[in-house]
């Protein structure tokens, strides 16, 4: 599949088979995400797997009115260490939360490559999930990936035109 094809059959996915990730595919996907690129290369993201499955309800509690969460067998939890973030100098910006995100969409395409569905989640109590991972005090939860098989087929996406977003100058 070419990489419009691939992007084409990515979607949020909120109901998942009872069927557990097989581990290679898991260290797949996050070889794909540690490869993404970073602000000057600094890589801040760490990435914590969450089989578990009182760990993952506790997650399912941090972000309570997704319950449809728990139907996933494992979550990637993407947490950034702000100090170790490259930050612009012109204006102060922190760019841990773009790389965050770069990371986070490469492993979410991946999924989808693997067969595997993926929903972003950032609606949390972030000191609820600091607390259910028991986290370093230098690593802040910015998404939520709740990842496994999909239960159901994708919906229709809905995006603007092309022509409403782009702009030449």
């Amino acid at each position: 599949m070419n990489f419009l094809e691939l992007v084409k059959n990515r979607y949020s996915v909120r109901s998942f088979q009872e069927r557990s990730v097989e581990p290679e595919k898991l260290e797949y996907l996050l070889e794909c995400a540690r490869l993404a690129p970073s602000a000057c290369n600094r890589q801040p993201w760490r990435y914590i797997v969450v089989r578990d499955k009182a760990r993952r309800e506790a997650l399912c509690g941090a972000a309570a009115r997704f319950e449809w969460m728990q139907t996933a067998p494992l979550f990637v939890v993407i947490c950034t260490n702000d100090s170790e973030a490259w930050v612009r100098s012109s204006d102060g910006r922190n760019h841990s939360d773009v790389d965050a995100a770069i990371t986070t969409e490469h492993l979410c395409l991946a999924a989808v490559e693997q067969g595997l569905g993926t929903c972003w989640i950032c609606a949390f109590n972030v000191e609820k999930c600091r607390q259910a991972l028991d986290l370093d005090p230098a690593l802040r939860p910015v998404v939520i990936l709740p990842i496994g098989y999909p239960a159901v087929e994708p919906h229709r996406k809905v995006r603007k035109e092309l022509a409403e977003i782009k702009t030449e100058k």
